[in-house]
């Protein structure tokens, strides 16, 4: 090798800015093995898919952090020079990207502030669904209702800022109690048994809900060590009001956020099927309406007198 190339190479090796992208280089490299092990020590130790997906986001977020701060100091002559740089850089950042800022901090807050998981039906700026994937910047949603009746999916796919969960409510449906509950009005007619109504009504409930009341009523006492409520009522109820037209039985009961519609119809049909074989000891009313007809008018019209004489 000519001592002009020699020189060449080592000054090179020597230049400190290749010095600094070896550094950098050597940094990242590590700094993905890090991620890569942490995330495979993470399939490990955490078995629930919604907190092992934010788990895994979490990791993947913060080596990103880390390594972009390690070029920066690499690549940096002074702290204080990049200090300044990055508080200047921040004040525009921040002016420009308050929205995204506000998601993150939302990513961050739902994150670790049990706001709701991935699998959770929630309502988040008046639109309701089941969350299907919590992103840094967006809560993907498979929506339900609009123009479906009751909780059923709809098909659409919405995307909300995270940043909802600092402007509006978060109403989650199956948070640390997944349970609703609901009810439903069924009229009957007056002169009927009321008292067979109402044991036909508390036996159609506890057949159709009763599973779901046992089930509540764990879940409930797991719910008061985590938060300051009182015991609930979980079993169902009939409870009757007389009105103008009939009598009213509002038959309250408790029912898995997911199963509302199928539990209604179960529920009326077992209703029809009961009512049907009492013989018509109890009978289900209707608003009826009766036209009569309009009676006959006679309307009688005086003769004009103007232009007639008028005798004396």
């Amino acid at each position: 090798m000519t001592p002009s190339m020699e020189q060449f190479v080592e000054g090179w090796l020597f230049d400190p800015t290749v010095g600094k992208f070896v550094a950098g280089t050597i940094g990242i490299l590590i700094i993905v093995a890090l991620v890569r092990a942490f995330r495979g020590i993470l399939n490990h130790y955490v078995d629930e898919p919604g907190n092992l997906h934010r788990a895994r986001k979490m990791v993947s977020f913060i080596g990103y952090f880390i390594g972009l701060l390690t070029l920066a100091m690499i690549f940096s002559d002074s702290l204080g020079k990049m200090a300044v740089a990055f508080g200047v850089a921040g004040a525009g950042i921040a002016f420009a990207l308050q929205e995204i800022i506000a998601s993150l901090a939302g990513w961050v807050a739902i994150s670790f502030g049990n706001f709701y998981k991935t699998g959770d039906r929630v309502q988040l700026g008046g639109i309701k669904g089941d969350v299907i994937d919590i992103g840094m910047l967006r809560t993907t949603m498979m929506e339900i209702g609009q123009w479906v009746d009751a909780d059923l999916y709809n098909g659409r796919i919405v995307k909300i800022a995270n940043s909802f969960v600092f402007k509006e409510p978060v109403f989650n449906y199956s948070g640390d109690f997944p349970f609703l509950w609901d009810e439903v009005k069924v009229p009957v007619k007056y002169g009927g048994d009321q008292r067979l109504a109402r044991e036909i009504f508390q036996k159609v409930l506890l057949e159709i809900t009763g599973a779901f009341a046992n089930e509540a009523k764990a879940s409930w006492a797991d719910l008061i060590h985590v938060y300051r409520v009182d015991q609930a009522e979980i079993d169902s109820h009939v409870f009757l009001v007389a009105n103008d037209n009939w009598m009213e039985f509002t038959l309250r009961y408790i029912v898995d956020y997911k199963k509302r519609r199928t539990t209604k119809d179960r529920l009326f049909t077992r209703i029809l099927e009961e009512v049907d074989q009492t013989n018509g000891r109890v009978a289900m009313a209707s608003a009826t309406f009766h036209l009569v007809e309009t009676p006959e008018i006679t309307v009688k019209i005086a003769e004009p007198t103007m232009g007639r004489k008028v005798s004396p």
